[in-house]
């Protein structure tokens, strides 16, 4: 399925404006409350303008949750600014975790849609995760180069580096106890840096 999303430019397209009315319903009263007649009515635009982009509600969310999550990337990758590959991607991945662990879209799922998410834990990579392997294989290689990342399939370091910051963002809500500064979110931010450093350090 083409999209004309919201593009890298800031540019505002009019599924943007489907999408925003799409995330405002879920996090009203959740997917399954959602219908595509509560998006249509909030976006302006007929029902059967969001049959010929999108099957049904599910497929709609499917592609907010690719701009959200995308969009977190895409805002938190560290600028090339002469330092070296390894403290800026460390960086980026830790602040980025943090950020998708609070975001209000997230949660909601997590709250009354859980079994969303389910797919794209079990049995397969959804595009946002295509799109993070794409960056972190990226930067890898880039780390490969100035010697800061160690040596490696680039490939499968994407990989196994995708799996620890998605363990972290989506779980680890299951393990943080606020009450306990040794066990709180910032505790856990520190340990996700240490996790990464000790993984990617040559």
């Amino acid at each position: 399925m083409t999209s004309n999303r919201h593009n890298r430019t800031g540019a505002r397209t009019a599924d943007d404006t489907v999408l925003d009315a799409a995330r405002d319903c879920v996090l009203a009263v959740g997917v399954r409350r959602t219908t595509l007649t509560d998006i249509a009515r909030r976006a302006g635009v007929s029902r059967m303008t969001l049959y010929r982009r999108w099957p049904d509600v599910r497929m709609i969310v499917a592609d907010l949750m690719t701009r959200e999550w995308t969009g977190i990337g895409d805002a938190l990758q560290p600028p090339d600014d002469g330092r070296p590959v390894r403290p800026r991607l460390i960086e980026g991945l830790v602040t980025g975790v943090r950020t998708f662990r609070g975001h209000p879209l997230l949660r909601k799922i997590i709250e009354v849609d859980p079994e969303l998410l389910l797919p794209y834990l079990l049995d397969r990579c959804g595009a946002s995760q295509h799109a993070f392997l794409t960056w972190f294989e990226e930067a890898i290689i880039a780390g490969h180069r100035d010697g800061t990342i160690r040596a490696g399939h680039p490939g499968r370091q994407a990989r196994a580096l995708l799996l620890v910051v998605q363990s972290f963002a989506l779980s680890a809500p299951t393990m943080l106890d606020d009450a306990d500064p040794d066990l709180g979110s910032g505790a856990f931010d520190a340990e996700l840096r240490d996790t990464l450093e000790r993984m990617l350090a040559p």
